[in-house]
């Protein structure tokens, strides 16, 4: 149901539903209409639980800001990590004053009627830059202040923030690259937010490098390029996101080199992000490359386990009303490691199936719901993996793995590698065996036997086995 992917389950006749007191108002009946869609589409139980309670708590008609409104910052999260796209998108089809929605929570003073705001909200579309598509729809959510920090993030961090901030700065253009997840997003819109609060007039463009490519397009086949350009290179600070997307374009290369040149020679700011460096890029012209590299390159390598476990812990910070116990908190940061956001999805759903069931979360509700996600993030550690970490640790050849040799300076680093191969490789004890150099299953079984008994008696051995252990699942 990720972006509210709902299926038709009823039939538009049976699902009429009470609205506002205004109910003759344009906005009112636009909903009246939306959430009869929802209800339909997305069935009675995602709809009840999450959807009904949604109120509309005013429409500036001046920035075309809608607010709607939810009884919990929780649930208001919620609504906002899986519907966002859908809600705005209908709101524009029905409405196209409204502008931008903006999810929030209303707690007690959240009002079913439609009323007139003294003032937009802290992101609307601000008057001074053109309506629509060139005005920057920063998420209200990515914020420096909640950008969590650690080795992994903290020279593209502090990049971002530098160019937001500085009167001037030392490197133009600020290239962020990194795996889909990592962050990217979150410190350009953070970038935006920062720089419109010091500068109130300034125009901020921020788009995705797919949107900028069919734009341009549409501009071309309409003969109407020139104001294309001219919104673009007008950009004080110009954000384009996942820049891979124009591999082989060649006419959008062009006009996007063009407009970084216009940008950069005029002093603006301009931030790119891709899923790899620009020497990894292909389909890209050289010449756009070095221009990316002219500036300060930064990446956001994989999340290590202390920076996961901030994260979870700075999520749980937005979810008070869930209680989430120490030992499924470090579940999480060791089991899923391929990227924060899906760490952040995996911790909304649990929050989502806990307030739904009503069930206490532990281990094993943690297994239930995360089921799918859990066997994707497991990592496939093979033997010959284990035999070279071993071997190296104990400083022997490799191929003392697979000798006959029974020396004791080999033979023991030989059952810890068969005790390993068992314990983090779902492989079969025969197996194990031949890939040590043809051995018994019985010799594997009796490897093990002796690690595990050894590991009780030897502090040094158990140390050996858990460093061995975490440097092969990391």
């Amino acid at each position: 149901m990720r972006g509210g992917a709902c299926v038709s389950s009823t039939p538009a006749s049976d699902v009429a539903l009470p609205v506002s007191d205004h109910s003759d108002s344009p906005v009112a009946l636009a909903w009246e209409h939306i959430r009869n869609g929802l209800r339909r589409d997305c069935g009675a139980r995602t709809f009840d639980g999450w959807l009904r309670p949604i109120r509309l708590g005013g429409f500036d008609d001046q920035s075309g800001v809608l607010r709607l409104e939810l009884p919990s910052q929780f649930m208001a999260d919620w609504v906002q990590t899986h519907f966002a796209d859908r809600l705005s998108l209908a709101w524009r089809s029905m409405l196209p004053s409204v502008r931008q929605v903006v999810i929030r929570s209303g707690g007690e003073r959240a009002a079913p009627a439609i009323a007139e705001i003294p003032a937009p909200e802290p992101e609307p579309v601000r008057p001074q830059q053109p309506a629509g598509l060139y005005a920057a729809q920063l998420e209200p959510r990515y914020r420096f202040e909640n950008f969590v920090i650690g080795k992994a993030n903290e020279v593209a961090f502090n990049a971002a923030r530098t160019l937001a901030t500085a009167e001037k700065v030392a490197f133009n253009p600020l290239f962020l690259h990194g795996g889909t997840g990592r962050g990217k997003t979150h410190l350009l819109h953070a970038i935006g937010h920062e720089f419109r609060a010091r500068r109130p007039d300034a125009k901020i463009i921020y788009m995705s490098a797919e949107k900028f490519m069919v734009e341009f397009v549409a501009a071309l086949r309409a003969n109407d390029t020139i104001q294309f350009k001219q919104q673009l290179r007008a950009a004080d600070l110009l954000m384009i996101d996942d820049v891979q997307f124009i591999a082989g374009k060649e006419s959008t290369q062009e006009e996007f080199f063009h407009t970084m040149n216009e940008i950069i020679s005029a002093g603006r700011r301009l931030v790119i992000s891709s899923d790899r460096a620009p020497q990894d890029l292909d389909g890209i012209e050289p010449r756009i490359l070095s221009r990316l590299s002219w500036g300060l390159v930064a990446d956001i390598n994989q999340a290590d386990l202390e920076l996961r476990l901030n994260i979870i812990l700075k999520k749980l910070e937005s979810l008070p009303d869930v209680s989430v116990p120490q030992e499924v908190v470090m579940f999480l940061a060791k089991r899923i490691s391929s990227n924060v956001r899906e760490l952040e999805g995996a911790l909304n759903r649990i929050a989502a199936y806990a307030m739904m069931s009503g069930r206490a979360i532990d281990l094993d509700f943690v297994g239930e719901v995360l089921a799918n996600i859990l066997r994707a993030n497991q990592r496939r550690i093979s033997i010959d993996e284990i035999q070279g970490k071993v071997s190296d640790h104990y400083r022997i050849r490799k191929a003392e793995m697979t000798s006959a040799r029974r020396a004791r300076e080999v033979a023991r680093p030989r059952q810890v590698a068969m005790y390993l191969s068992k314990q983090l490789t779902p492989r079969s004890l025969p197996e194990i065996g031949r890939r040590f150099g043809g051995r018994d299953h019985t010799t594997v079984i009796h490897a093990v036997r002796q690690i595990e008994k050894l590991r009780a008696q030897d502090p040094e051995l158990d140390s050996d086995i858990r460093l061995l252990t975490r440097q092969l699942e990391n």
